[in-house]
């Protein structure tokens, strides 16, 4: 048997999981360094995203090396990692970039609740993490569960609408959907929310969400300051019951449209703290 079986053989039998899968990770979006924090393999990361946020630490622990739509792909060479891990077809051209330079890259494409929560069982795996990566899956999987049915004691549901952009108006991503629909609330636009890609979530008409009258209005406009005032001004949208009854809301980019951990806490979390003030207002 030659010493590399040996070795393998080995590492198989050993309870330690720190040499299983890439040693040093450059992460081009912020879930997969947050995923990787819970999970205790921080050492592995060599290089994040410039819009890292969580765990605020990141910031001060890890070179910054690229943005949403581009990288610094000399910096991400001279890091010499094993893996690169990246989102949706959006990072396509990053991903060619390094393939070409012999750089292992995995690119994932999450857009649902089930496919955030497959992805981070994938990623736990390639970091010899999966026992611990199911305990976390499973605290989140109950707690989502959990504020599914208590939004079950709602007197009514409300009609939501969540905009992701403000000009034109893009309404929400599928796991952003699913998640107010968990929270206690109906998605004004439900229709769009299967299209992956924003420009097939615009609405061209504003008018057309004044008809169908969400009670709440939540905006996490990409990274930009959510304005309601700016919202309750729009012509014509005097009649919105949102903005009559003044439940205008922002939610962070950072805690929602990053399709990772932060969505399936503290994103879910605070959307059904609105709708639950919502309801007790018009008990």
């Amino acid at each position: 048997m030659t010493d590399t079986a040996n070795d393998w053989r080995t590492l198989a039998a050993s309870k330690d999981t720190s040499a299983y899968g890439p040693q040093r990770i450059v992460c081009l979006t912020e879930e997969p360094t947050e995923w990787l924090y819970m999970l205790g393999e921080e050492r592995r990361i060599v290089g994040i995203s410039g819009y890292t946020v969580r765990p605020p630490r990141a910031r001060n622990e890890k070179p910054k090396v690229s943005a949403y739509l581009s990288a610094k792909i000399d910096k991400i060479v001279d890091l010499k990692p094993d893996c690169v891990i990246g989102f949706s077809d959006l990072q396509a051209d990053i991903a060619a970039q390094l393939i070409r330079h012999g750089i292992q890259v995995t690119i994932f494409n999450q857009r649902s609740v089930a496919e955030i929560f497959s992805m981070m069982y994938q990623l736990a795996a390639m970091v010899g993490q999966v026992e611990r990566g199911m305990v976390l899956i499973g605290q989140m999987q109950q707690r989502l569960r959990d504020i599914k049915q208590a939004a079950r004691s709602l007197k009514r549901r409300p009609r939501v609408f969540f905009e992701e952009w403000h000009d034109p108006h893009i309404s929400c991503i599928a796991w952003v959907s699913e998640l107010v629909g968990i929270a206690g609330g109906d998605d004004c636009f439900p229709e769009l929310a299967k299209e992956p890609m924003g420009k097939g979530r615009i609405i061209a008409d504003g008018l057309e969400i004044v008809q169908r009258a969400p009670d709440i209005i939540f905006g996490s406009w990409c990274g930009k300051k959510f304005r309601p005032e700016l919202v309750a001004a729009r012509p014509g949208w005097e009649s919105v019951p949102a903005i009559q009854n003044h439940q205008l809301f922002e939610i962070k980019s950072s805690e929602i449209l990053q399709p990772g951990p932060a969505a399936l806490t503290d994103g879910v979390e605070k959307l059904h703290r609105f709708i639950l003030d919502w309801d007790a207002a018009h008990a």
